[in-house]
């Protein structure tokens, strides 16, 4: 049913008994609570009295507010508290007064997405993955560690938002933001003005939730602001703004205006990014003065002699300052890390934090025992190790701010393509008769399906449409990855966020807010940089014992030095002079405590995952998350599909040649007019290539001769008379079921034209044959250099069609495939891709998404090209904007890219963690002297995060290894 619609102006003022809308009596106060409005579909409704049944059914259900059933269209409109009642309750209360549902919508399954705070390795995303899925209702649950979000699916009637938050920072210990929900799709954000007293929020409030289709209305007084969530299908936001307007009476009117809520994530990045960087800069204005009274003015006699004045007892002014300098960065600019280590000790695991703590309290607590027994005697000589904790602090920050840094840039791709729709859009009024009454700009959110925009050159079209006036050529290139602009007329589809780039044209909007392509790419971007890739699973499986270990091999490290020094096992000379065998063994143990990194090996794969997804974007390649990725790089065999895929889709003539003394003017002529009333696309091919070449042999004629007697031979072609002369039209079956002689000429050209698969249509004037036109679907111009190109990177490649034989091998030699899969039906391909995976080999397989489901599902690997506006494809793991088959090579060759980035990011890592742990335990030491500071190994640990992400960031200069796009339009 239209609400708020021009229908609205053509209904009677009487409406018909049939739709009865029955008010539940004495209905309790909602007005704190949501309410959400259900429609769907009721088969069988043949009466009023079947209406008033299932109002009553519904009716007598506690939560419910409203029903109407209108039984012209055997539609239900049920309004109800979610709270109280669910979606499945109202369903079965129908189904059993004996009729049944149809087109009820899913309501059971609702999804959120969540900023997590403070995550530092691949541990404490498994903590955060474990609290959620332990939530009763919580259904899937995916933590991104790079991104630092959670996405999650749950059930609504068993649980809620808050309490997902709540066991995020319960249960697994960290600060949790709700980002967004499903129904944040179909929010409006609305800035309230003209209002004098906090009694008129309760006014417009009121007005709002009386309004069909209005879920829920959250009025914020303090900044008179609205969010009202509403059903797309039965309310727009320029009828919740008219609502508005329309609330106020007399002196009192009401404005309301959008306002853009402020992107959650991107405020949270900032304010991490602003939060690591003053915590840099606080501790450095400590650490630095540390480092300079323990390692530079000692060295440099007599300036730093003062340093060595005693206090008390053997407590000098150096040791003091640097307990007082120390203590407010291990205590307050380091906290984090101690609440960090509670809250994973807490769910019985170990982070980077635990590392952190015991390295740095170990130095800071050791320094505290020294700085007692020099302030209580007066002969004890001994070596505090406060620049270490302070030092060490201050290296671990600044590395996590380069890391914050670096990691804002892994998501530049997605920013991009969210900033593509322009801000507004020109509206036009348009009456019956099609003449423009008005223009008026508006925000590109008020826009509503079937809206009429006008777009100028150089503007961006704001939403997906059909053009319905003028021509232009649009750039679409940040979409599809199109290099050349695209032609278009009335009819095309356009997409929001592309460029008009000459000529204005009128745009129907088909596709707003949520349902517009570029929604959908942004939407399956974000899901894919959330996805884990399975390689990623030996990160988790290494995280889960890595810092146990490491505590493990730092004390075998302090024991294997402390005992054998104490013993006399080792030289004394290779004590410094100013240590003895304890504190040589304590920095040995510290350094091995912070130079082990688990966060490197946290961020391999998801941060090369996040890059190479939206790089693929921009590349008009969208890649459904790191499986995908680690698929398409085994691939060996790539199956593809032939018409749509393989070939234009589209039949065309390819040649044309007369037999006869006929002109060719009037040989045009006489085809078009005999093929002109025919709907079979090989006549429109032929019509269509026949006024190209009337064209071009006299002046262009809009007005063709009539055709009478026309009659139409299924399968064989068209007869008729066209003036006074008869003609046939049509394959060599048509001509001798109408007597009309094929000569040697006729039958040369005709077999000829069958061995290159094409179709010969024949014309035949006063019975005989004067020419032919050559039919085919075209094959791809860059078809051949692909397969080719494919070849060259070790991959093999298949056809499988539903076309006979014959043609299915012409085109395959065409196109260089040497196996050809024929007359198959799309189960059957399905069945030819397991085959093919039974001789084990990894396949991919190439179609429009349509017919080849089967086979997209049943492939290692499902691509489906030329998507256009429908990026939406379940089937496929890969989504090829463009009906280009370079895009197939692009997106293998990006995954083998992808992969070879991430197993050098593991390499680095674990390298890193191999080499620098036997270097900090003092492997070197004992030969060549070599010893590394326990604030030179945090130094190093930060910037082995800092070298992965940086090294993931390589993929954005990724190029496209073959380009065919722009030759073929030269």
């Amino acid at each position: 049913m239209e609400i708020n619609g021009k229908d609205d102006l053509k209904s009677p003022l009487l409406q018909q008994q049939d739709n009865v809308v029955i008010t539940i009596s004495t209905p309790k106060p909602v007005s704190n609570k949501r309410i959400r409005t259900l429609v769907f579909k009721i088969l069988g409704i043949t009466c009023s009295s079947c209406v008033s049944s299932i109002e009553a059914a519904i009716g007598r259900l506690d939560g419910v507010q409203s029903v109407m059933v209108s039984v012209i269209q055997g539609q239900a409109v049920v309004k109800y508290v979610p709270d109280i009642i669910t979606a499945k309750l109202i369903k079965e209360a129908v189904e059993d007064s004996g009729f049944e549902v149809a087109d009820f919508p899913e309501q059971d399954n609702a999804m959120c997405r969540v900023r997590i705070k403070g995550m530092a390795c691949t541990s404490c995303s498994e903590s955060v993955e474990r609290a959620l899925l332990m939530v009763n209702g919580v259904k899937k649950a995916v933590v991104g560690l790079a991104l630092g979000e959670a996405k999650i699916h749950f059930d609504p009637n068993m649980t809620n938002i808050d309490r997902i938050i709540e066991a995020i920072e319960e249960d697994a210990g960290f600060r949790a933001d709700l980002l967004s929900s499903g129904n944040d799709l179909n929010k409006v954000y609305l800035k309230l003005g003209g209002i004098t007293s906090p009694d008129e929020f309760s006014i417009i409030q009121s007005s709002l939730q009386n309004l069909e289709g209005v879920n829920h209305v959250e009025m914020d007084v303090e900044e008179q602001k609205a969010i009202i969530s509403y059903e797309p299908n039965i309310v727009g936001p320029r009828s919740l703004i008219k609502c508005i307007q329309e609330a106020g009476h007399g002196l009192n009117t009401y404005q309301a205006t959008l306002y853009t809520p402020p992107r959650g994530g991107e405020i949270e990045r900032q304010h991490e990014t602003l939060m690591y960087r003053n915590q840099f800069f606080c501790s450095c204005l400590f650490s630095v003065p540390i480092f300079v009274f323990s390692m530079v003015l000692p060295m440099l006699p007599p300036y730093g002699n003062w340093l060595d004045y005693k206090v008390i007892n053997m407590l000098n002014i150096g040791m003091l300052l640097r307990w007082i300098l120390c203590t407010p960065v291990q205590f307050i600019i380091g906290k984090r890390f101690y609440a960090g280590s509670y809250n994973a000790l807490r769910r019985k695991s170990a982070n980077m934090d635990v590392l952190v703590a015991l390295g740095t309290n170990a130095a800071y607590f050791y320094s505290i025992y020294v700085m007692i027994k020099a302030l209580s005697s007066d002969s004890f000589e001994g070596q505090d190790f406060f620049e270490t904790s302070s030092m060490l602090i201050s290296f671990i920050l600044l590395g996590k701010y380069l890391e914050v840094l670096a990691k804002g840039k892994t998501s530049d791709a997605l920013a991009k393509l969210t900033e593509l729709a322009p801000e507004t859009a020109c509206l036009l009024t348009i009456d019956a008769e099609g003449n423009v009454i008005s223009e008026t700009e508006i925000d590109t959110q008020l826009i509503e399906k079937n809206d009429i925009l006008k777009i100028v050159p150089g503007a961006k079209v704001p939403v997906d449409g059909l053009v319905v006036d003028g021509e232009c050529h649009v750039n679409e290139s940040m979409i599809t990855g199109e290099a050349m602009p695209v032609y278009k007329k009335p009819g095309d589809k356009v997409i929001g966020g592309t460029v008009n780039q000459n000529g204005c044209i009128r745009v129907k909007a088909t596709h707003v807010g949520s349902e517009t392509a570029l929604s959908q790419i942004v939407e399956l971007v974000e899901a894919a940089q959330l996805a884990k890739a399975p390689v990623q699973k030996l990160a988790d499986q290494i995280s889960k014992v890595f810092v146990p270990t490491v505590v493990l091999v730092a004390f075998v490290t302090w024991l294997g030095w402390f005992i054998p020094g104490e013993a006399g096992l080792y030289p004394r000379t290779w004590i410094p002079t100013s240590m003895d065998a304890f504190e040589l063994a304590l920095q040995f143990g510290i350094a091995v405590l912070v130079v082990a990194c688990p966060c490197a090996l946290g961020l391999a794969t998801p941060t090369a995952v996040m890059v190479a997804t939206g790089k693929g974007a921009s590349l008009g390649v969208l890649i459904k998350g790191g499986n995908a990725l680690e698929n398409a790089h085994k691939v060996k065999t790539v199956v593809f599909d032939k018409t749509g895929t393989l070939t234009v889709g589209k039949p065309a003539v390819v040649s044309f040649e007369l037999f006869s003394a006929v002109s060719v003017e009037d040989f045009c002529d006489m085809t078009i007019a005999a093929e002109v009333n025919s709907e079979h696309p090989i006549a429109k091919a032929v019509v269509e290539y026949a006024r190209i070449l009337r064209e071009k042999h006299g002046s262009k004629s809009d007005g063709f001769i009539e055709v009478t007697n026309f009659k139409v031979h299924p399968g064989a072609g068209v007869s008729g008379k066209v003036g006074e002369k008869a003609i046939v039209v049509g394959n060599r079956r048509v001509m001798q079921v109408s007597n009309v002689p094929v000569g040697s000429e006729v039958e040369r050209y005709v077999s000829e034209n069958e061995h290159l698969a094409r179709t010969c249509v024949l014309v035949a004037v006063e019975g005989r044959v004067s020419g032919a036109f050559s039919v085919t679907d075209p094959v791809k111009p860059e078809a051949a250099r692909v397969i080719s190109y494919l070849r060259s990177m070790g991959i093999s490649s298949v056809m499988v069609t539903g076309d006979n034989w014959a043609t299915a091998t012409a085109i395959a030699s065409q196109v260089g495939i040497n196996e050809v899969f024929a007359e198959t039906d799309p189960l059957g391909k399905a069945d030819k891709i397991k085959e093919l995976q039974l001789r084990g080999t990894s396949v991919a397989m190439i179609g429009d998404g349509i017919n080849d489901s089967p086979a997209l599902v049943a492939a290692d690997v499902g691509m489906a090209i030329g998507a256009g506006t429908d990026v939406a494809i379940e089937a496929a793991d890969v989504v090829l904007m463009k009906s280009n088959l370079e895009d197939v090579v692009t997106a293998i060759h990006l995954s083998r890219k992808t992969m070879s980035r991430i197993r050098m990011n593991y390499v680095w890592a674990l390298g890193y963690n191999i080499l620098g742990m036997p270097i900090a335990a003092g492997v070197l030491y004992p030969f060549i002297g070599v010893r590394l500071p326990p604030w030179l190994a945090g130094a190093c640990m930060a910037a082995s995060s800092i070298s992965v992400v940086l090294s993931s960031l390589l993929l954005q200069y990724y190029d496209k290894p073959l380009r065919i796009t722009a030759a073929s339009h030269t």
